[in-house]
């Protein structure tokens, strides 16, 4: 009866979430892009990165969002119109121990970025 429990919820749960990317293994795959130019917005692994930040900050806006809705305190507060550049990505990911890194998934390391960038005041 557990393995019919685990087996339903692994299979409930996305792929995505099994399979999210950590700090380390994003900064690889960029510092390899960085190196071939312009030819790196051809690359498979562009896409690859650019859908692992679109997912991660979609996520963490629904769940700003959703503490807003609730009545609870958002974990950043963004300007209505915010942004992040790559470089400040890479940098900040950069500031990451390496030991943390191997573990951290981008989500997380990006929502580092944001609490710092937009901290909510008040």
């Amino acid at each position: 009866m557990k393995r019919l429990m685990l087996a339903a919820v692994l299979v409930a749960v996305p792929v995505t979430a099994l399979q999210a990317m950590t700090v380390a293994a994003f900064l690889q795959k960029a510092e390899a892009l960085e190196s071939r130019g312009v030819l790196a917005l051809m690359s498979s692994d562009y896409g690859l990165l650019k859908n692992e930040i679109t997912a991660a900050s979609q996520s963490l806006r629904a769940e700003r969002i959703a503490a807003q809705r609730a009545g609870r305190r958002a974990a950043y507060c963004p300007p209505e119109r915010a942004g992040v550049t790559p470089s400040e990505l890479l940098a900040s990911f950069r500031t990451i121990p390496a030991a943390q890194r191997q573990r951290m998934p981008v989500r997380e390391g990006l929502r580092r970025l944001l609490v710092r960038k937009f901290p909510c005041r008040g």
